[in-house]
């Protein structure tokens, strides 16, 4: 608000600091002054300070100075707006303030106390609130708050003035009102005539005169002798005279309810009179309408008779003016302005007043809160708006019920006592407000979506509606058309009662006689009570008008006088129970008429008759004597009353031509029901024989002639109302319209349906070829689909796109109307199809044309569903377009309006009902765009209800949620129709959502589709897909449909059963409708319990059906308590329709409902989907849902997300394990080796002592790991991310698959024990053998030495040479060399493999004895198949011929034979002994294999002669290394190895020669250089590992397949193709380790196992191998260091504690050690100084040696083969599809099924036609939906049904494609590579479905990702 500063100062009251008289202003009208307290502020002038643009905003009370303010106020930040201050606990010496908080983060709050100018206190606080003390008795403080924010930026403060109690008094006694301090002040002043000064005394006081208790302060009523005390907020004593003290004490008692007293406020009244001192008007009659329709009436009162009412133009309150008696413009001015004031305090009272512009949205009303399920009463004024909107959202009748409870007020005193005056002040309602005033508030502060819902809901519960809606800001009424739009009623008139038939139709278009009840002055009659008697029945009385003996009715009115109510009597056809036989409408003007004549006049003309209420009529009454009316009058007076006038009323009748028949007198003779009975004869008397019928929308004409508004007129409403008219207009047979312009949905729709479900069931295929037949249906398809296309878009759906890409307020009118006109259309259109249905039931002959007339019925439905259907598959068809394409480009913008209607509130259809079906690019893209539009805020929750058809599914979803589904007569919900409700931010953080989803489904069991044979199906489908979208399903029971019961709850049953399996359990909530007995829980306690019994059994019966017979309970498939999860709900009508309200007890117990599942769901444990998420549910459900077989056709990508993140951490897991097991074997064989050495670190010196403890410490680190795993895995399914509950089916396969691991662990790790130990104990002799000869020759040397330096001769080299070698022939000659042992390892292998071959029976014995294991393995293997073809016909229909399965076996046995050769080779190349676990396990790497391919498995006689051929190389290749490693390890040949060395030694020691650097370096390169190289070998596998798991490629074996199909895909490589389809295993592991090649040759990116920059000619193999070797040389360094500080001043010792230090990681060879420390005289320091430059020498030499040696040979000598350990990880259980080879992916060990992403022809498996040889196209995903069979070994070559496959593969589960796109990678590489193929397999060529050559690779790359999940969300 912007105003000049005198204006400023005009308003400012008392601008001095002592009480003086203001300027008088120039104008004349007021020539008194007025006289004010210095403290003293308007409510208006309040609302001026918080007012953005006013400097003197800052003044808490003018009398401070406002130039002081203004200046003051430059440092506060505008933008915030100021805190609001409550004062409370007020004494004589302190008073208590609390305020709010801004939105900005505050640091402090500065709270000032000034009286007169000056600042008493000032306090800084960080609460909001603070106590200020010391205070002066009886002064007027002023009172500041400012907030000081952290960013630096200050409030403006917020205001409030308080005045302290006197001393010694209670608050109540001590405070007098403003009126009379300014009575006191005033007495000194005179005034200058009694009519001038009359307005401004009145203007003071405020009416209450609908209060029972409060009369006009103009006259005393004999009922109210104390009146002007009356007020309970005044605290003014009676004066004795004068109109000024009058006056004053009736300040703001009133209007201000709850203002606190201390404050020192100004009545509005004189602020009103301030602004208006400048004000002219133009002429009195202005001024006359002014105040005519600010008149306010308060004549509901019985016992209460106001004259004040009779004054006309003087019976409002908000105007506190008397009747002039000259001059109206002041009268007009002060009126204006009193009523804006009025409106806009009203609004700030009720919270209201930023709705006022800024209207009240649907989105707002409906939004879930905590107040939603919230059972607070309402505190405060501020609650009343939103209680009263949630009880009328959930249609409850008792919503206008609006009274508030105080936390201050407490009901019941904990006094006792008599105190009268206490009580009747607590009893009165003064302080209440009139539910007209709040729904007159909240029809002003919404917009016309919500007024249309808020007179449809009050028109539910039978209460009257506003026709004529005041403003009195704007001194206007608006006729509300519009509002009533939404208002459909069905009666039956006398003239249909005897044909049943009954009308419907929209109110505002019903042609009906309207009678009018109106009051003239005051009446002591009830005007609306007496009309909810006129219409309720003596059995069942309703108040349909607000009345003052109602709750809160007796309470003042303050905005709603002028308000006029409509409601209708509509009959039902029975005379016994009609109060009228006819229709009629009747109107209720509130207030007085004479206030209202333009309302007055507005009933007149357009009502049949009017009844004019009254108790005293005035003779010289203009407004009736002059009434030119057609309409008839008829008045309504109480003859009992005091002021009636007999004489009067004869007077006006006269005047007026009244007959005896138009007056209606209560008598003292007459009681109030025959009173009642009288009126209802006068009304029925003018309804049957008026003519005078008139619609609602023709009254616009007659309101807008009087210059009232209709709501109406705006222009986004008239241009959306054209829109929808241009389109209804042009429909006149709807079946025809619907072909013309919707054609895209009609039969081309449904044929596309078809299509797409017999493409997955494949029903009709017979003996066709499944993919050739798929691929006609494909092409069936794209032609329907260019048929949509052909048709273009019609010109009805061009108008309807363009309207609804309007704005959004036309957008939502355009919608409405059409919905309007729509539903009008088909309502016409099927009351004359029942007529017609009638008529031809009567004849039993017609039972064709009942049939025609029956689908005609079926089909007249035309909503804007389908022309939304329509756009989606416009839309659709677009899709189809080769991209891009123009038409797809210009509706690229339809999904966005779709998912903009969705956020408006708009239901958006889910499943089309007609067709069964879903328009999935459709809904998806509007879901992806709705997720868009949401951004962050994109979580929701969905509840869905599910029951028979017209058991009020769509009703209850209206009363829980205040939506708005169509429920109207022959609309019964069909498919499904999801709508968006958004959740209040605070209870998001409870729910964890942002939106809640309703789905409202149709009915099952409908009536249109039993006679169907897809009936059952249909229901199923749908039941299926919304249990499986939803959180919450609700099944929907009506008692009297107990009988239909049984067949929902089975389809019920079998949806939960399904999501069950899916790794979904959904909460479920039964709804017992019709149910009133209060006792309904506890009597149906035993069909509660009979109930869960048939559930049970059903569970039972459909678990049996879907083959998942552990589900025994339905508990076992659902969250449901028999106890809680039930709720009873009675009938939804109160009486008989169509006059009944909505029953109390629906409405309560649907709110009950409502809270239970609210609270379910706050409750509940799964996570909450995304809007992309339930987009893919639903994608990935509807997909599962067209397959017949549901639970062997779910695939979800969410599903599998959540299965790939499992396997991901497992996996991890796992690894960790292996590492660490293998880690600690290592060291235990590195310990085993050293034990009894100088390098041992163990005390225990017995080597099986040794062996038991390091059993028992491998058990228990494995029994710690085996605790960790399974921890890992039940923490990982205890949290809500990533959807872990869609996958806790698998938990229990995860923990056996860490139990099995531990198993399989421990197994390894104990032979690994054992063979060290067998090892080491088989060395044990030799090594003290090679100990005792090394000391022998040590001993003789040392002896020779001494000989020879006591000859005292200088001996040369050659000379000790001679020397040497004669003691080292005749040392050696008498050493004793005992013969080695050598084993016969054919022997020891021929025994393990008749162990191993034992299980195979006789037929393998008799091979094995005939065969020498010395003849075996010597030539290559080749397979003969006659065994394994004796066993077998050859009739089956994709016959694999001999050679074929020859060549394939044979691949097969190369791929084995090429294993075990490798893992012979890799322990050849460790140079140890053989041990027997050795061929263990190359005979269990043959099984493995085995395993995998059951055909081989069955031959024994290729079993056996492939374990021979093995067995036979392996054993040639383990007898050699045997005999190589007892030769290296002969004590001879050792101790001749070492002769150079120790001769060197002698002549060193003898010439005393410094040793130093020559020990160093021996030690160095002898001993340490091979414990290093060993340590390398050891753990760069591991390694090496470790850094590819970090590849997407190894995560899973799900990644592993897709990243190894796109690599094929990417070479495009026939042979490769080949080699993958024919020898899986051998191309896998070839392509492993060109992986691990390709990542270790690259340099370009650093390793993080690197610890500095490499050269850039390094590769990552070295880098790994300088971490290792870095590793070691920084640990010898330590030892080094540490042996130092032993001084042990000896080589020896010193070496010593170099090997001690080191043998926990490094095997140090015993044979060079001890050769080392022989005839060593090296000093110690001398040795360590070069011992470390040779330790650097020894990393410079290997550093170098790394980067020349090639891959190839540093993966040759590792301990453990990367490319093995990889291949274990990703080939998994190793088992194949047993239909098409493609290799299992589950994850972990002992999962309990097989499956695989990508299923593949199985032509590509060698499978052919047998008559035509022809490779085959068949998918095994697709023959597990056919009809079709097949025969193998397994069936015994029995025929089976695909679809059974199950019954012979139970382990495995075949998914069918989760689209028809799903399986086109194969299909583009069988069509590619067919001749190929072909060629290779000695087949002919396979007929190629067409569609399949239209596949390109980058469609076969697309497949790939959507097969296995990778990038698709």
């Amino acid at each position: 608000m912007e105003s000049s500063e005198e204006e400023e100062l005009s308003e400012a009251p008392g601008a001095s600091t002592g009480p003086e008289m203001r300027e008088k202003d120039s104008s004349e009208n007021f020539r008194g002054s007025l006289i004010q307290p210095e403290c003293e502020r308007t409510e208006s002038e309040a609302r001026m300070e918080s007012s953005e643009d006013k400097d003197s905003s800052d003044a808490p009370c003018s009398a401070f100075g406002p130039e002081k303010n203004k200046k003051d106020s430059s440092r506060y930040d505008k933008r915030i707006r100021p805190v609001k201050i409550t004062v409370s606990n007020i004494s004589s010496e302190s008073l208590s303030l609390q305020w709010d908080t801004p939105a900005d983060e505050v640091e402090s709050f500065t709270v000032t106390c000034s009286t007169e100018g000056e600042t008493d206190q000032q306090v800084t606080t960080d609460t909001i609130s603070v106590t200020l003390s010391n205070l002066k008795p009886a002064v007027c403080y002023s009172l500041h708050v400012s907030a000081q924010l952290r960013d630096g930026r200050q409030s403006r403060p917020a205001t409030t003035t308080a005045e302290t109690t006197r001393e010694g008094l209670n608050q109540t006694e001590c405070e007098t009102t403003e009126g009379e301090a300014r009575l006191k002040r005033s007495e000194k002043k005179e005034l200058a005539d009694a009519p001038e000064d009359s307005p401004t005394s009145e203007m003071r006081g405020e009416d209450s005169s609908e209060n029972d208790n409060v009369s006009s302060p103009d006259q005393k009523s004999p009922e109210d002798s104390q009146e002007l005390n009356s007020d309970p907020n005044s605290c003014v004593h009676p004066p004795e005279s004068g109109t000024q003290s009058k006056a004053a004490s009736m300040s703001e008692s009133a209007a201000r309810e709850g203002l606190n007293q201390t404050e020192c406020e100004t009545t509005e009244g004189e602020a009103r009179l301030k602004r208006s001192e400048k004000k002219e008007l133009a002429d009195a009659p202005e001024a006359s309408l002014v105040s005519e329709k600010r008149g306010e009436d308060s004549s509901e009162n019985d016992n209460q008779k106001s004259p004040e009412d009779s004054q006309g133009l003087n019976s409002d309150p908000n105007s506190c003016v008397h009747p002039p008696e000259s001059g109206t413009q002041s009268k007009a001015a002060s009126m204006s302005e009193s009523a804006e004031t009025h409106l806009e305090s009203f609004l700030e009272d009720l919270g209201l007043e930023q709705f006022y512009t800024q209207k009240l949205s649907l989105s707002k009303i409906l939004q879930i809160d905590k107040k939603t399920t919230d059972d607070q009463p309402a505190k405060c004024k501020s609650d009343l708006p939103w209680y009263f909107l949630k009880k009328l959202m959930m249609v409850n009748v008792t919503a206008r019920n609006v009274k508030y409870t105080s936390d201050s007020k407490s009901g019941v005193s904990g006094k006792t006592g008599l105190n009268l005056k206490n009580l009747v002040s607590r009893l009165k309602s003064a302080n209440m407000l009139n539910p007209l005033d709040i729904i007159t508030a909240l029809f002003l502060c919404s917009d016309g979506f919500v007024q249309q819902e808020l007179a449809l809901k009050m028109s539910m519960c039978q209460f009257s509606v506003p026709l004529l809606l005041p403003d009195c800001d704007k001194n206007q009424s608006t006729l509300m058309v519009r509002a009533l739009r939404d208002i459909v009623k069905k009666y039956r008139p006398k003239s249909l009662s005897e044909s049943k038939g009954f009308i419907e139709d929209r109110i505002v278009v019903s042609e009906l006689p309207m009678i009018s009840f109106v009051r003239l002055g005051e009446c002591s009659l009830s005007k609306s009570e007496i009309l909810n008697k006129l219409l309720s029945s003596s059995q069942q009385y309703h108040d349909t008008f607000v009345h003052h003996n109602m709750d809160c009715g007796d309470s003042p009115r303050r905005i709603s006088n002028g308000l006029t109510e409509i409601t209708w009597y509509l009959p039902c056809g029975n005379e016994n129970i009609d109060i009228f036989s006819h229709p009629v409408a009747l109107a209720n003007l509130r207030g007085d008429m004479a206030s209202f004549q333009t309302q007055f006049s507005f009933l007149c003309q357009t009502s049949a008759a009017v009844f004019v209420f009254f108790d005293n009529l005035d003779p010289e009454c203009e407004l009736l004597t002059n009434l030119n009316s057609k309409s008839e009058i008829f008045l309504v007076g109480n003859h009992q009353s005091r002021n009636f006038s007999l004489d009067a009323l004869e007077q006006v009748a006269t005047e007026m031509s009244l007959t005896d028949e138009n007056i209606i007198l209560k008598t003292t003779d007459i009681n109030e029901a025959d009173f009642v009975k009288r009126l209802r004869e006068a009304v029925t008397h003018v309804v049957e024989k008026t003519k005078k019928k008139m619609r609602i929308e023709q009254m616009a004409e007659v309101a807008l002639k009087l210059g009232i508004l209709v709501d109406e007129d705006s222009p986004e409403y008239q241009s959306g109302k054209k829109k929808a008219d241009a389109i209804t207009a042009e429909i006149r047979d709807i079946l025809k319209y619907k072909e013309d312009q919707l054609p895209l949905q009609g039969q081309i729709w449904k044929d596309l349906t078809s299509l797409e479900k017999e493409e997955v069931r494949l029903r009709k295929v017979g003996s066709e070829n499944i993919e050739k037949y798929k691929s006609d249906l494909q092409l069936k398809k794209k032609k329907l689909r260019q048929k949509q296309n052909t048709s273009g878009i019609s010109k009805a759906m061009t108008s309807f796109i363009s309207a609804i890409s309007s704005n959004t307020l036309e957008r939502g009118f355009f919608l409405k109307w059409m919905r309007i006109n729509l539903d009008d259309m088909s309502r016409v259109k099927l009351s004359e199809l029942r007529e017609q249905y009638k008529d031809k039931c009567k004849n039993s002959e017609n039972n064709e044309e009942i049939k025609e007339i029956d689908q005609q019925i079926s089909n007249s439905s035309l909503g804007t569903e389908h022309f939304f259907r329509e756009m989606g598959q416009i839309y659709e068809a677009s899709l189809a377009l080769e991209k891009p394409h123009p038409s797809h480009q210009q509706l690229n913008h339809l999904p966005k309006l779709g998912a903009q209607l969705l956020l408006d509130g708009f239901p958006l259809e889910l499943v089309d009902g007609d067709a069964s079906n879903i328009p999935l690019s459709w809904v998806s893209d509007v879901l992806s765009q709705l997720s868009d539009l949401v951004g962050s805020k994109n979580r929701i929750l969905v509840v869905t209800v599910l029951g028979v058809q017209s058991t009020g599914k769509s009703t209850l979803l209206n009363t829980m949620f205040g939506v708005q589904f169509a429920v109207s007569s022959g609309r019964c919900t069909r498919g499904a129709f999801m709508l968006l409700i958004r959740i209040d931010e605070e209870l998001q953080k409870e729910l964890k959502c942002d939106f809640m989803m309703i789905i409202d489904t149709e009915g099952l069991k409908s009536p249109e589709l039993t006679q169907l044979d897809n009936s059952y199906e249909h229901d199923n489908e749908l039941a299926t897909l919304v249990v499986g979208l939803s959180d919450i399903t609700i099944i929907n029971i009506a008692m009297e449909n107990s009988t239909e019961m049984k067949d929902i709850l089975q389809i019920v049953v079998h949806a939960f059963l399904r999501m069950k399996e899916v790794g979904k359990k959904p909460q479920c909530y039964f709804v017992h409708q019709n149910v009133s007995d209060v006792s309904a829980h506890d009597k149906n306690l035993r069909d509660r319990k009979l109930l869960f019994q048939q559930l049970n059994e059903m569970t039972q019966a459909a678990a049996k059906m879907e083959k998942k017979e552990q589900n025994k309970s339905f508990t076992d498939v659902m969250a449901y308590d028999p106890d809680t999860g039930n709720c009873y709900i009675p009938g939804l009508w109160t009486g008989n329709p169509p006059m009944a309200p909505v029953n109390t007890g629906y409405s309560e117990a649907v709110y009950e409902l409502k809270k239970n599942i609210i609270q379910l769901l706050r409750n509940r444990d799964s996570p909450v989907n995304k809007v992309l998420e339930f987009k893919e549910w639903m994608t990935s459900l509807w997909n599962a849902v067209k397959h017949e077989n549901f639970l062997f056709s779910f695939r979800n990508s969410l599903v599998a997300d959540a299965y790939m993140r499992l396997c991901t951490e497992f996996n991890k897991w796992e690894w960790e394990f292996k590492k660490e097991m293998y880690n600690w074997v290592t060291n235990a064989e590195t310990k085993i080796s050293n034990i009894g050495t100088l390098a041992a670190q163990s005390k225990i010196s017995d080597l099986t002592q040794f062996h038991s403890q390091l059993k028992t410490e491998a058990v228990t680190v494995m029994s710690v790991w085996e605790t960790k795993l399974l921890d890992n895995v039940t923490q990982y399914f205890k949290q809500t991310d990533g959807h872990v509950y869609l996958v806790v089916g698998h938990k229990e396969e995860f923990e056996n698959s860490a139990r099995s691991l531990r198993n399989q662990t421990e197994r390894s790790v104990l032979d690994q024990l054992q063979a060290a130990v067998d090892i080491k104990q088989g060395m044990a002799e030799i090594d003290r053998i090679k100990e005792n000869h090394t000391k022998e020759i040590e001993k003789a040397a040392s002896e020779l030495i001494e000989k020879c330096r006591k000859r005292n001769v200088q001996m040369n080299d050659e000379e000790l040479d001679e020397e040497f070698n004669k003691m080292w022939n005749e040392t050696v000659s008498k050493l004793t060399f005992k013969q080695q042992h050598v084993t016969n390892v054919f022997e020891n292998v021929s025994c393990h493999l008749r162990v191993n071959l034992a299980h195979r029976g006789s037929y393998a014995h008799e091979i094995l004895n005939k065969t020498r294991l010395e003849d075996c393995g010597k030539k290559n293997f080749k397979y003969k198949a006659a065994q394994f073809f004796n066993k077998m016909t050859d009739t089956i229909l994709n016959v694999i011929p001999v050679q074929t399965h020859t060549k394939a076996a044979q691949e097969n046995a190369d791929c084995i034979i090429k294993t075990c050769e490798k893992l012979v080779n890799n322990k050849q190349s460790q140079k140890s002994n053989y041990h027997n676990n050795y061929i263990e396990e190359v005979l269990k790497t043959i099984d493995q294999h085995l395993e995998q391919n059951q055909d081989l498995k069955e031959d024994t006689h290729f079993e056996v002669s492939l374990k021979l051929h093995i067995c036979g190389f392996t054993a040639r290749k383990f007898q050699k290394m045997h005999e190589d490693f007892l030769e290296e390890n002969d004590p001879y040949r050792c101790l001749n190895k070492y002769k150079a060395k120790f001769c060197s030694d002698f002549k060193d020691v003898f010439h005393k020669r410094d040793q130093c650097q020559k020990k160093a370096e021996e030690f160095v390169n002898k001993c340490l250089k091979p414990a290093v190289e060993d340590f390398i070998n050891r753990y760069l596998g591991l390694s090496i590992v470790d850094e590819m798991l970090k590849k997407q490629e190894f995560s899973t074996r799900v990644s592993f397949q897709y990243y190894i199909l796109l690599d094929l895909l990417s070479r495009q490589a026939f042979d490769d193709y080949l080699s993958f389809t024919s020898s899986y295993q051998s191309f896998v592991k070839k392509w492993i380790l060109k992986k691990i090649k390709e990542h270790f040759s690259s340099s370009s990116k650093t390793s993080e196992f690197e610890k500095q920059p490499s050269s850039p000619s390094s590769s990552k193999i070295s880098e790994l191998e300088n971490q290792h070797l870095e590793t070691n040389v920084s640990r010898i360094n330590e030892a080094i260091e540490k042996a130092k500080t032993q001084n042990r001043g000896n080589v020896q010792t010193f070496v010593e504690d170099i090997c001690k230090d080191l043998g926990d990681k490094l095997t140090i060879s015993q044979e060079a050690l001890g050769a080392f420390m022989i005839l060593n005289n090296a000093d110690q320091d001398k040795f360590a100084h070069y011992l470390t430059i040779s330790v650097k020498e020894l990393k410079k030499t290997l550093t170098e040696r790394f980067h020349k040696t090639s891959f190839e040979d540093k993966l040759q000598y590792l301990h453990i083969q990367p490319g093995g350990e990889l291949f274990k990880r990703v080939i998994g259980c190793g088992k194949q599809c047993p239909f098409c080879a493609v290799p299992c992916e589950a994850g972990g060990e002992a999962h309990a099924q097989h499956r695989a992403s990508l299923h593949r022809p199985d032509g590509l498996r060698r499978y052919r036609w047998r008559k035509t040889d022809k490779l085959s196209t068949d998918i095994c995903s697709s023959s597990v939906e056919s009809e079709n069979r097949f025969r193998c070994s397994q069936t015994k070559n029995e025929w089976h049904p695909y679809k059974n496959y199950r019954d012979i593969f139970p382990d495995w589960d075949i998914f069918s494609d989760g689209s028809l796109e799903a399986s086109d990678y194969w299909k583009y590489i069988m069509t590619k590579y067919n001749d190929d193929f072909a060629k290779e397999y000695n087949a002919e060529p396979a007929d190629i479905p067409e569609t399949w050559r239209e596949i390109t690779s980058q469609q076969a790359e697309e497949s790939l990702k959507k097969s296995f999940n990778v990038n698709v969300k």
